[in-house]
């Protein structure tokens, strides 16, 4: 790759948008692009029905980017975003229009990465799918941290090359986010394949006079900038040295941060203009993210943590080094915390995505991420995921039994006509979709409003008013498929609705310590017991398996089993309110 970028315009793209992204094209049968008529108080709508199951996602690669008319169309032109640059929710209007830069601070690889993480690019992740559902043309940059004072202290603790070893935890952290459904950024440049643009951006803050050299370090004068803290709304004399900022009596100010870093014994290195050394922190975003979206482009993003030292320096140095530096939207999401206390490696206090998907599905990790508005904070907890994973069972469960019963009927011969009732429901969610969305991205507010056509799908299936209803099947399959498009849009929707219950049901029985045959046995016992009048022994095995979470139906075909919350944990939730 060649030097730095030069600072004019935004840069559309040193790599192609093809290489990773689906250019979006619109198309009239969606199901917003419908017309009405009063033909026997019926209300006929576009629908294109296909067969369930033929145009499905498969994980994190297929998701709102092909118009088979299986997205919501005519999505609302507005979208407010917050912008913690302006402490204000601002209408997003990207610089060239059509087109959205966007750059996400990655993480820093020397470990697995941990729940805060996940709450990081899950956000991001829903931001750039509703982008691209929007029809803006994304290209998102999220890079890689491989070189950093983290990673060299543990290679060293583990006797390995600490170039190989932040490879790997890249790939770690490349397997976490398919999991998760995160759809691969357009470009994930890592800092130690670019420190001629590094190097280059260096030069141009020092010529500009706003760095100085000692003994082969350089640091940024931050008293040479006087717009600093304009992000933070730290005042220069406020400041402290960040966490990864090392206090140096050579620096003219404490609050100086390094740009370059000489070359310590042990420690991989880069030759300079200044010598043997390798980049400081801030510096490798600023460069990177000019190299592929120029000095101005439309958004950056991160988790809250990054607001100061990391995204503040990141201003000073790319204004420093090109006077019309300028990013529309800084955008930070909240903290993900245990018993009020932020999550973190250095805390020691965090749960890494493995242990957490280890117990619980990725999806019920990702919808419990996404049931508090990004910007808030969000505490962990077992209550708290065992909640989102029975939530996740339910929606996935109705979308399973609808699917089994239109499967069953010819898709060809549908009418595309649906009932009045069928239509509202579909509408109201549809608008309360589209105004969370473009309202800052209020994902809670959707997730919740999933109640209704959900409701109506098991008032159709098995309530008896709703088995005679007039089109039931037209209606089952309209409202299966507006949930759909919504699951796409989120990142929620799975390969396959009997695959996740039964991986769900998996995941259950492994924090239940037990196996299927032994709730099976279980239920054997129940129903002996049912038989011979002996309820109180019948009432305990029921109840016995609901404290572990799993939860017994009956019905006159038998009985079945389904994972809940356990009686346990809520009885814990209670005694602790």
């Amino acid at each position: 790759m060649g030097t730095l970028l030069k600072c004019y315009r935004p840069f559309f793209p040193m790599i192609p948008y093809s290489a990773r992204t689906i250019q979006l094209k619109p198309n009239n049968n969606g199901l917003a692009a419908f017309f009405r008529h009063k033909k026997r108080g019926i209300v006929s709508r576009s629908f294109s029905f296909s067969p369930l199951g033929s145009s499905q996602p498969s994980i994190a690669e297929k998701d709102c980017t092909k118009s088979d008319g299986g997205r919501i169309k005519n999505p609302s032109s507005e979208l407010w975003l917050y912008n913690t640059m302006s402490r204000k929710k601002e209408l997003f209007k990207p610089k060239v229009e059509g087109k959205v830069g966007m750059y996400v601070c990655g993480v820093t690889a020397y470990d697995l990465s941990h729940i805060g993480h996940a709450r990081v690019y899950v956000t991001f992740d829903v931001l750039y799918r509703y982008l691209r559902h929007l029809e803006f043309e994304v290209y998102y940059v999220r890079n890689f941290t491989d070189v950093d004072d983290k990673i060299i202290k543990r290679a060293n603790e583990l006797g390995q090359d600490p170039i190989s070893l932040s490879r790997r935890y890249c790939e770690e952290f490349s397997h976490d986010m398919l999991n998760l459904q995160c759809l691969p950024p357009s470009i994930e440049p890592r800092v130690s394949d670019h420190m001629p643009q590094i190097i280059d951006m260096i030069k141009q803050i020092l010529k500009k006079g706003y760095a100085y050299i000692v003994d082969g370090d350089v640091y940024f004068n931050v008293e040479k900038f006087p717009e600093y803290g304009q992000l933070s709304g730290r005042k220069l004399e406020d400041n402290r040295a960040g966490e990864r900022v090392v206090v140096d009596s050579r620096k003219k100010n404490p609050a100086d941060f390094a740009l370059w870093k000489s070359a310590k014994e042990g420690e991989p290195f880069w030759e300079s203009p200044w010598g043997p050394g390798r980049p400081g922190w801030h510096i490798e975003c600023s460069a990177m993210s000019a190299a592929y979206l120029g000095y101005t482009f439309d958004i950056h993003g991160g988790g809250a943590d990054l607001v100061f030292p990391h995204h503040e320096n990141e201003i000073a140095q790319s204004c420093a080094a090109c006077e019309r530096s300028n990013i529309s939207f800084w955008i930070h999401n909240g903290f993900v915390t245990i018993d009020s206390e932020k999550m973190s490696k250095s805390l020691g206090n965090f749960f890494t995505i493995r242990q957490v998907v280890d117990l619980y599905h990725p999806l019920a990790l990702r919808l419990f991420l996404m049931g508090t508005h990004y910007q808030s904070p969000i505490n962990y907890s077992d209550m708290q995921l065992e909640s989102a994973s029975d939530r996740i069972f339910y929606i996935y469960q109705t979308l399973h039994d609808c699917e089994n019963v239109l499967s069953q009927h010819d898709p060809k011969i549908l009418k595309e006509s649906i009932p009045p009732d069928t239509v509202n429901v579909i509408d109201s969610f549809r608008d309360v979709f589209v105004a969370s969305m473009s309202d800052d991205l209020h994902t809670p507010v959707v997730l919740a409003a999933l109640s209704d056509p959900l409701k109506a799908i098991n008032d159709l299936l098995h309530t008896c008013k709703g088995k005679k209803q007039e089109l039931r099947i037209e209606s089952l399959a309209a409202l299966e498929k507006t949930i759909r498009d919504v699951l796409i849009i989120l990142g929620l929707m799975p390969a396959s609705y009997s695959e996740v219950l039964q991986q769900l049901k998996e995941k259950a029985l492994k924090r239940a310590t037990l196996t299927e045959d032994q709730v099976l046995q279980k239920i054997e016992e129940r129903t002996a017991a049912r038989r011979n009048k002996e309820y109180e022994k019948s009432d305990a095995i029921r109840k016995d398996l609901a404290l572990v979470g799993i939860t017994l139906m009956d019905s006159p075909n038998g009985t079945t089993w389904r994972p809940a919350v356990p009686l346990a944990i809520q009885d814990q939730q209670i005694d602790a309110s």
